[in-house]
């Protein structure tokens, strides 16, 4: 299989990269040139969104193009016009955001959603991945694959969120574990999505799936207490109630990573239907695999993630921790 990578250099882009080398794929990956792609691509330089930005995608061809691009949906149809006829298949990464909130648990791909157009320019995430994947519809039709993920976790994390609680799990001490410890979420390990989504490309899947574990495959309790033991187990985990967060001011999901409480948004985000990707071949591996993998990458890099520019770093500061303690 020849594959072209539209980006591969960070996260999503590049555990699907590397998932292909492993294959044994030949792999071409076209990015800007801020990062060192994984040794064995042959790299394109360009950007996505300058005048003549796709020029070094005039000539060749490939079995499938990966494209994870979640800005304005321009890039996506200029790039998916510009390879119609020299790329069998397109896979484009986009998410269950595209979904109209509020949606209630165990909506499926059937679901109702945002508008879009692959016409626009920036508008806000949702709408520009609606627009991303009608631009890849439009130009490649039924050899197209939307592959809706959820929450994304494991090693290349640029958003911070796991990253943030093993940290602050390495740290030690009195940790507020935002509860209920039983709440079950969905996700999906990054190397995963990245498994699946070649997999499904290969066998020829089209048309948009549901990309993260089935509800309940992990909860905050596992997750949390996951943190807890591999960065050695110093930590102690205080349950705090809810309301407690509310009244403390403290945000869901940023100041509190990964985590949303019971109700309307909890049903949004860890609530999809995914029965359609497990049909397809969707295996999900332990979350204790997931931190500690992730441990062992941050490690690597002296415990400081990469982040990413468009995305403000998650998590709680210490004033903050400490109201929600009683401290």
């Amino acid at each position: 299989m020849k594959l072209l990578m539209l980006g591969g250099t960070e996260f999503v882009g590049r555990a699907i990269t590397e998932d292909a080398l492993g294959r044994g794929w030949e792999v071409t990956v076209f990015h800007r040139g801020h990062h060192a792609p994984p040794p064995g691509t042959t790299a394109l330089h360009g950007d996505r969104t300058a005048p003549g930005g796709l020029a070094a995608l005039a000539e060749g061809e490939w079995d499938l193009v990966v494209d994870t691009w979640g800005g304005a949906p321009t890039a996506v149809r200029d790039s998916a016009r510009l390879l119609a006829d020299r790329v069998g298949r397109y896979a484009y990464i986009s998410s269950r955001s595209v979904y109209s909130y509020p949606a209630p648990a165990g909506m499926a791909e059937d679901g109702p959603l945002v508008d879009g157009s692959p016409d626009a320019g920036p508008v806000a995430y949702a709408e520009d991945k609606r627009g991303g994947e009608l631009a890849a519809l439009a130009a490649f039709g039924d050899r197209a694959l939307l592959v809706r993920a959820g929450l994304i976790l494991g090693p290349y994390e640029n958003v911070g969120r796991l990253p943030w609680w093993l940290n602050r799990t390495a740290r030690g001490g009195p940790v507020p574990a935002p509860g209920p410890r039983e709440l079950p979420l969905q996700y999906v390990d990054v190397r995963d999505l990245a498994r699946w989504t070649l997999d499904a490309a290969e066998a020829g899947r089209a048309g948009p799936y549901n990309l993260v574990s089935p509800t309940g495959h992990a909860t905050m309790g596992g997750l949390l207490e996951a943190c807890a033991a591999v960065t050695g187990g110093g930590a102690q985990l205080r349950w705090t109630d809810p309301a407690r967060i509310e009244e403390a001011g403290v945000q869901p999901w940023t100041e509190l990573p990964v985590w949303l409480p019971e109700g309307e948004q909890h049903d949004y985000m860890f609530g999809g239907d995914v029965t359609k990707a497990l049909a397809a071949g969707l295996v999900c591996r332990p979350v204790e695999e997931t931190v500690a993998d992730t441990w062992a990458w941050l490690r690597s890099l002296g415990r400081v993630a990469p982040q990413r520019a468009d995305r403000p770093a998650p998590g709680m500061d210490a004033e903050q921790e400490a109201a929600l303690l009683g401290l």
